[in-house]
């Protein structure tokens, strides 16, 4: 029965030297790609020197890293989102790796930004009196993941509850805005109205004032003119009172006072102004009528009493005007007749002052300023 050997192992190609040093894969004689440097993590992070740039080596792990990455983003983005929309309830106790370990730990892992293919020529390329503005970030960017570069990333692990945060506000402050503008628009109405309202009151209020002012000057008018009306007529019939007119217009004297005849059984009492029937009789001066009526011999009589007790007698009248009440001079208030004892017809006055015994009428005619 057959069986395999072991082969004898030959020489390794990654033995130590006889310097101690490690020589590298390659020929089995130990040149190799000859010994292996140090690596430093450090020194890609270091701007090229005279726009000289180094590519960075291919390491492989690199997939590894990327996911290991994007994990704890996911978990930092999970947690941060959990904080937001339990911030109102009680506390759950949550145990979570170490963060910020594995993130210092990453950062060392991590290329530079500026090493990497076509993106680290972009960066070194760019303007050097640019870098003092972008110094602050670029560090930032090209430094580990402290605790000092974890708040920018907290932030926005924190973005969706404070997006949906931000909303709630912005919601509220569109609906109060809302409302204060409907409030202000109802309140600059209203006041629009009542300026209206007021408006129309006062015009109101205003038409009524000049409409009773227009009135009360219309009224004052009236009681002026009807004032100047009465002292007009006060002031004719003051002249009036103060003037005597003769008792017909048209006459002729005949009988005189104190003629004796055999119509009287004495002398004649009065002046006879003879005139045709229907002459009108005045009166001779402003007095009152006390007597108006039949009187015998002298036919119909009116008795017109003066204002100093005089009284003027109007006999043998066909009819009578007025019978009653004041007269003023020059009133109409018979007509001449021949009633009584006549013989045709005149008008016959008498004068008797104080209501006594009559005199002549002549001499008080003409003392009166009547012409006959």
């Amino acid at each position: 029965m057959a069986s395999n050997r072991p082969a004898p192992e030959g020489p390794s190609a990654y033995e130590f030297d006889d310097r101690g040093v490690f020589p590298g894969p390659g020929d089995p004689d130990g040149n190799g790609d000859g010994p292996w440097e140090e690596w430093n993590p450090t020194e890609e992070s270091v701007r090229s020197v005279r726009g000289k740039h180094r590519v960075a080596k291919q390491r492989s792990g690199g997939l590894a890293r990327g996911g290991t990455v994007l994990g704890v983003g996911v978990i930092a983005a999970v947690g941060a989102s959990g904080m937001a929309s339990a911030e109102d309830r009680p506390p759950v106790p949550i145990s979570m790796p170490d963060v910020g370990g594995m993130a210092d730990d990453l950062s060392d892992a991590l290329p530079d930004a500026a090493s990497l293919p076509v993106v680290g020529g972009l960066i070194s390329d760019a303007d050097p009196s640019a870098a003092p503005a972008s110094g602050s970030t670029a560090a930032a960017a090209s430094g580990p993941l402290t605790q000092a570069t974890r708040t920018g990333a907290e932030d926005d692990s924190a973005g969706p509850g404070e997006a949906l945060r931000s909303r709630i506000l912005q919601q509220a402050d569109a609906q109060q805005g809302a409302a204060e503008e409907e409030a202000r628009d109802t309140a600059e109405h209203s006041a629009v109205q009542q300026a209206a309202k007021e408006a129309t009151a006062h015009q109101a209020s205003a038409e009524k004032a000049a409409a009773a002012k227009k009135a009360a000057e219309m009224e004052a008018k009236r009681q002026a003119e009807e004032a100047a009306r009465r002292k007009a007529e006060a002031e004719r019939l003051a002249k009036l009172a103060q003037s005597y007119t003769v008792p017909v217009a048209s006459f002729t004297l005949t009988a005189g006072f104190g003629e004796s005849g055999d119509r009287w059984a004495a002398d004649h009492t009065g002046q006879d102004f003879a005139a045709p029937t229907g002459t009108p009789v005045k009166a001779i001066h402003s007095g009152t009528i006390t007597q108006a009526g039949w009187a015998g011999s002298y036919g119909y009589r009116i008795v017109l009493t003066l204002d100093d007790g005089t009284e003027l007698w109007f006999c043998h009248l066909s009819s009578m005007v007025k019978t009653s009440g004041k007269v003023s001079t020059g009133d109409v208030i018979a007509r001449v007749g021949a009633t009584g004892n006549v013989t045709g017809p005149h008008l016959h006055l008498e004068v008797r002052p104080g209501a006594g015994d009559p005199i002549d009428p002549m001499p008080w005619l003409r003392d009166h300023g009547i012409k006959v």
